[in-house]
C-alpha cells in the first residue's frame, strides 16, 4: 500500500510518499521560518496562504523523487489537528480533494499521533508497550502506550509547553525565531549553575509539568542582575538545565512509576542535545531503552503522518466526503485501528 502524506498543521509544509513493503520512499518540507521571522512567531494567516503556494510544487518534485506516480498512490493521509485551523484546512482540502479525485481513501491523522509513530520509520524501532514523552511548542505530554490508538495520559503541562517556555525565553533573550534552537545555541557558551532556576512539580507527587513558572525566573533574572558579558549566555544555559532536568525526571519517574523499560522521545524539543544526553544517562542507571526519531524528522514532516495513516487505512478506515479539521483533539480520544503494526 502506497500513502501520501500531507501535514500542514502550523509553519512547515511537509509532504511524503510511504510504501508499507518497502518503507519511505521519498519527503520533502518547506520551512516558513524566514516569513514568519520578523514577527517573532508564526502569523497563522500568512502561514495558510504560504501553504497554499508550496503544497503543488512540493508534492511534484516529491513524486518525481520517489519514481512514483498519483496514479500509483492507494491513500492520502493529512493532518486533521490539532493545530492552526486555517493552516490545516490547506491540507485536508487538498488531501481529501486529492483522494476523491484518484478514487483512493483519505483518512484524516492526528499530528502528535504522527510525531508519537516516527520513531517506527527507524531500522530498529521501539516494541510495545512503551512511554513516550511528546514535547514540542504545543504539548508536553507522557503517555503510556500498548499500541497503535492505544494511549493512557500519565501526565502533561497545566500551562506552558516546554517548547513554548523555549521560545519564550528566546524572545526575552531577544534571540532569533525559532527560539528552541536559538537558546540551546547561546547556551553552550554559558554556566548552566550560574542561576538556581526551579525545577517545577518535581516537589509533588505525579507527572504533570507546569513551565511558567520558570519562564517568570528568567524574566525575574534579566531584570534583576546587573549586566555583564555573559548574562545573556548563563541565563540560557541554567534555563535549559532546568527545563532538560525537569523533563529527565518526570520521564525516570513515569518508568519507575510503570515498570516500562522503553522510552521514546518526539516532537520538536526532542532534537535538543542536552536533553537526549540527559536522558540516555538516565535510561542507562534503569537498564531502559530510549528511542527518537531522525533528526529530520523531530520537527514537523509528512512521513510521520504517510506513516500514522497508513497504519489506519490498513484496517480500514477513512473519511466521508465531508471536510473536517480539530485545531483542538486530545489524544486521549483516539482508538485503535485493530489491526498490528504495518510491514516495513
Amino acid at each position: 500500500m502506497r500513502i501520501l502524506g500531507i501535514e500542514t498543521s502550523c509553519d512547515e509544509t511537509g509532504v511524503a510518499v510511504y510504501d508499507t513493503e518497502r518503507g519511505l520512499l521519498a519527503h520533502s518540507l518547506y520551512s516558513q521560518i524566514e516569513l514568519h521571522a520578523d514577527y517573532g512567531g508564526v502569523v497563522p494567516e500568512l502561514a495558510s496562504r504560504d501553504h497554499v503556494r508550496k503544497i503543488i510544487p512540493l508534492l511534484r518534485d516529491l513524486l518525481a523523487g520517489a519514481g512514483t506516480t498519483l496514479d500509483e498512490l492507494d491513500g492520502v493521509a493529512y493532518t486533521a489537528g490539532p493545530g492552526l485551523a486555517g493552516a490545516l484546512m490547506v491540507g485536508a482540502v487538498f488531501g481529501r480533494t486529492l483522494a476523491w479525485a484518484l478514487g483512493v481513501p483519505a483518512v484524516g491523522v492526528h499530528h502528535m499521533e504522527g510525531h508519537l509513530l516516527a520513531p517506527m520509520l527507524e531500522a530498529s524501532p521501539p516494541a510495545f508497550p512503551f512511554i513516550a514523552l511528546l514535547v514540542s511548542g504545543g504539548h508536553t505530554q507522557l503517555m503510556r502506550v500498548d499500541g497503535i490508538g492505544r494511549y493512557h495520559l500519565l501526565g502533561e503541562s497545566i500551562d506552558d509547553a516546554a517548547g513554548e517556555a523555549f521560545d519564550k525565553v528566546a524572545k526575552m533573550l531577544k534571540l532569533d525565531y525559532p527560539g528552541g534552537p536559538a537558546v540551546a545555541k547561546l547556551a553552550e557558551g554559558g554556566d548552566a549553575t550560574r542561576f538556581a532556576f526551579p525545577r517545577p512539580m518535581l516537589d509533588r507527587p505525579g507527572l504533570d509539568f507546569s513551565f511558567s513558572g520558570l519562564k517568570t525566573s528568567v524574566m525575574n533574572a534579566l531584570r534583576t542582575t546587573e549586566d555583564y558579558p555573559q548574562k545573556s549566555a548563563d541565563i540560557a544555559a541554567s534555563f535549559q538545565a532546568a527545563a532538560v532536568d525537569t523533563l529527565s525526571r518526570k520521564c525516570e519517574r513515569a518508568l519507575k512509576e510503570t515498570g516500562v523499560r522503553r522510552l521514546v522521545v518526539a516532537g520538536g524539543v526532542s532534537a535538543n542535545k542536552l536533553l537526549r544526553t540527559a536522558l540516555a544517562q538516565m535510561t542507562a542507571r534503569h537498564k531502559a531503552d530510549v528511542f527518537y526519531p531522525a533528526l529530520p524528522f523531530c520537527t514537523d514532516n509528512g512521513a510521520m503522518i504517510a506513516f500514522a495513516g497508513a497504519q489506519r487505512l490498513l484496517a480500514g478506515e477513512k473519511e466521508g466526503m465531508g471536510i473536517t479539521v480539530r485545531p483542538r483533539w486530545p489524544m486521549t480520544d483516539l482508538h485503535a485501528p485493530g489491526r498490528p503494526l504495518a510491514a516495513k
